[in-house]
Formats: structure tokens, sequence, C-alpha cells
């Protein structure tokens, strides 16, 4: 019966995890429901697809993206961060299990066990050689859980640098993605200045011709010369700002500038979407970003630690044993005559001073509450973004339907004009007004063209989508 109840006892005590259990942090109900901004034809509540990027149909695009996500320096940085953290809790999970140690030597000389030896029998002590060899173990009872927290904690905390790299992979992709639209963005841009500047070129040739007529005088000519050098101006800060683009491309690839891929400055069209954008709703947004994740384990792993702490005011108790032997020659080291064992508890406690591991247990529980305020605030911030990047992608798409508008409809008054003054209807200041026109309208729609794809790979950013496991 004594039996009974000691093992009983015993098991209970095994059995006894100090600290609190994780449990998912509350979120606010109407953080999981639809997108204050998304009222929107140009997004749809569709979940958001694993690789957000196949969505503009670009392989080229499609291919850099890999290529980053093989290459990337600071990938390999976070990939190797990961490992680290893993091998941390492999080393945790390995304390679960006894600890031995095997030793063995031989040394020659003089013992003095061996010359007692010697003397109790009637020999004279002497050199010789000694064998020995011992193998000691010794296993922590985990009574109040601490190991078990400890083993925890690690493990989060390897989950957490895991959702780090996730969210390292959603800034990559979305970098890639934002360097490759500004290259072809400013590809559209500078073929709109060249044809710009076709137009302005043929309109000074029409102005001089009508000056050798004598129906212009030489300030018109000069009017239109200074239209056609501000557009020609125009054009090298398109291109430097386009090879920046590129350089930056290039290192997002983990290459070198002279390893850049120039050829994607083939590209003279901003990639674009082929149906509206899907955004899915706040609960998807908060199980896909990898910030958040990351959040949630850095709290689970601060509680865990809460129990290691509290573990440290109550005793540890040990199971230790050696088994071993020695002898003056070495196949006698197995034999009864030198065989050397034990087996015993041990016990040990830092008392009464607990000082140190209260003030552990102080810090350990005021890092899990910044650890919940942390994973607050950064489903606040997801929400903010999300909201923030559709506004502006609203705000945009509407301000290039205006800017599409009034490029219309500067083309055509720019038709009537060219048309008005070779017949001799109206000056040439009205004529170059509307030059002046249809070249602003045009510049500022391909910029809009810019600014739209950079709001949309800012929304798929804000999203947090890309890191998913078909990638890895």
């Amino acid at each position: 019966m004594k039996r009974r109840l000691a093992l009983g006892l015993l098991a209970c005590l095994s059995a006894c995890t100090l600290g609190p259990d994780y449990k998912p942090p509350a979120v606010p109900p109407s953080a999981t429901g639809g997108f204050v901004s998304a009222a929107n034809p140009a997004v749809s509540a569709d979940p958001l697809p694993d690789g957000w990027w196949k969505l503009y149909q670009d392989p080229r695009l499609d291919a850099l993206i890999l290529q980053a996500f093989a290459a990337n320096d600071d990938i390999r940085v976070a990939e190797a961060n990961l490992a680290a953290s893993r091998a941390l809790f492999e080393g945790a999970r390995a304390l679960q299990l006894p600890q031995t140690t095997a030793s063995a030597g031989a040394v020659y000389g003089r013992d003095v066990t061996v010359d007692t030896v010697l003397e109790l029998t009637d020999r004279e002590p002497q050199d010789t050689w000694l064998f020995d060899a011992t193998f000691d173990m010794a296993y922590e009872v985990d009574l109040f859980g601490q190991v078990r927290r400890e083993v925890e904690a690690a493990r989060d905390n390897a989950q957490s640098v895991d959702a780090v790299l996730d969210g390292l992979r959603v800034t990559i992709a979305a970098e890639v993605a934002r360097a490759y639209g500004s290259v072809c963005a400013l590809g559209e841009e500078r073929a709109v200045a060249e044809r710009s500047l076709a137009i302005t070129a043929d309109q000074l040739r029409i102005v001089q011709a009508s000056e050798d007529a004598g129906a212009s005088t030489d300030f018109d000519v000069a009017r239109s010369k200074t239209l056609v050098a501000q557009v020609q101006a125009s054009i090298p800060p398109l291109d430097g700002a386009r090879r920046a683009a590129v350089f930056e491309l290039s290192a997002l690839l983990g290459k070198t500038p002279t390893e850049a891929p120039f050829n994607v400055e083939s590209c003279v069209t901003p990639p674009r979407l082929a149906a509206p954008l899907p955004v899915g709703d706040g609960a998807a947004l908060l199980r896909r970003r990898p910030d958040i994740r990351a959040a949630d384990r850095k709290l689970a792993t601060a509680l865990a630690e809460i129990g290691v702490a509290k573990a440290d005011l109550f005793p540890k108790v040990s199971l230790t044993g050696f088994y071993g032997g020695a002898a003056t020659q070495f196949n006698l080291l197995g034999s009864n005559s030198g065989l050397t064992w034990g087996l015993g508890p041990a016990i040990s406690w830092t008392f009464p001073n607990i000082a140190g591991p209260l003030a552990k247990l102080a810090q350990t529980r005021a890092s899990a509450r910044g650890a919940l305020a942390s994973f607050d605030q950064t489903v606040l911030t997801a929400l903010k973004e999300t909201e923030q990047a559709l506004t502006t992608y609203e705000a945009e798409l509407a301000h290039h339907a205006a800017l599409a508008d009034a490029a219309a409809d500067a083309s055509h008054a720019l038709a009537l004009a060219q048309a008005q003054f070779t017949a001799g209807q109206i000056s040439n200041l009205d004529l170059l007004t509307s030059e002046q026109t249809q070249v602003t309208t045009a510049a500022a729609v391909a910029s809009s063209d810019a600014a739209l794809i950079q709001d949309q790979i800012a929304l798929f950013k804000a999203l947090g989508g890309g890191w998913q496991a078909e990638l890895r």
C-alpha cells in the first residue's frame, strides 16, 4: 500500500508543470470581418492566393521572385537563424533524457590506493600501470516541469524565428515586384516622353515652315523649341531612375551590379491585373500575416519562460549513478576485484535566499505582459496597413481614371488644334498650349500607371501573402 502511494505521489509530482499554459490571445471581433475600405469594384473578397504575383501573369516576374527566394542574402541570414533556433530546440529536448558520460584512462606510476592494497597483501609498493573505465549517468526528475517549459520555450522561439523568415519572404517578394514594376513603369514613361518628343518636334517643323512662309515669327519658333527641349530634358532622369531600379533588383537577387538582369529593361508596360485584386477578410489576414504569428509565438515563449523561472523557487531532484572499474592490468578491468558502481538521488535548492529567482520570475512576467501588448499592437498595425493600402489604391484608381479622360480629351484637342493651325484659324500660341496640355496629361497617365502598380504591391505586402510552403 505504501509503495503504491509513493508511486502515485511521484507520478503526480512528475505531472506538475508550473507557470501559465498558452492560450491564443483574443482579438476584437471587429478585426475578423470585411475591410472597411474594400467597397471598391477593383478589389474582391476572394481569398488571397499563395503566390499573389502570379496574378500578373508575367513569367519574368515569377522567375525573378523565385530567384530572390533562392539567393537573397537577407533570406540566407534568416534561414541560418532558423537553423540555429531549431538546434537550440533539439538541445532543450535532449535535457529530457538522462545525461551520460563515458571515460577511460591509463596512467603509469604510483597510486596510493594501489600501494595500500599491495601492503595489505604483504607486497612491496611499486610503479605500475593503472587502467580505469567509468560510465556516469545523471537524470533530472522534472518534478515541477522546468525542463518541459524550457522545451516549450525553445520550440516556440524557433517557431517565431520561422515566422520572421516568412515575413522576410513577404518583404522580398514585394520588393522584387516593386523594383520590377518600377523598371517597367519607367520604361512606359520614357516611351510616352519619346512620343511626346516626336509630336513636339513635328510641330516645331510645322512652325518653322510657317515662319518661312511669313505666317509665324522667330518668337513662335523659340517657344516651340523650348517645349521640345523641355520634353527632351525629361528623358535622362527616367533613364537614370530605371537603371537604379535594375540595380535594386540585382541586390535583391543576390547579384553584383555587373550581373544585374539588364534584360528586364525591355519591359515598357507595367504588369497589370486581369481581375479584381483579392483581399479576403480580416480573419484570413490575421492567420496569414507572419508578423502576427511571430508575435503570437513570442508571447508563447514568454509564458513558458514564466514556468521555467517559477520552477527555480522549488527543489531540483536528480538521480545519479556510475559504473566502472579499475585494475593494474587492462584485461582485468571487468573483474569483480576492481568493480566500482553507485546509484542515488541528489537534491539542490536555492533556499532560503530566493531573491534572485523571485526577481527572475518578476522579469519573465513583465516580459509576458510586454509580449501580449506587442501582439495587440501588431494586430492593429496589420489592420491599419491594409486599410491604408486599400484607401491609397482606391484613390489612385480614381485619379488614374480622371487622368485617362483628360489625356483622351487633350489628344483630341491637339488634333483639332493642328488642323486649325494649318488652316490659319488659330495662333501658334493656341497650338503650343494644346501641345503642352497633351504632353503633360500623357506623362501624368504614365506616372499614375507607375503609382498603381506600386499601390497594388503595397496592398499585397500588407495582406502578408507569398511565404507559403509551396515556394520553399
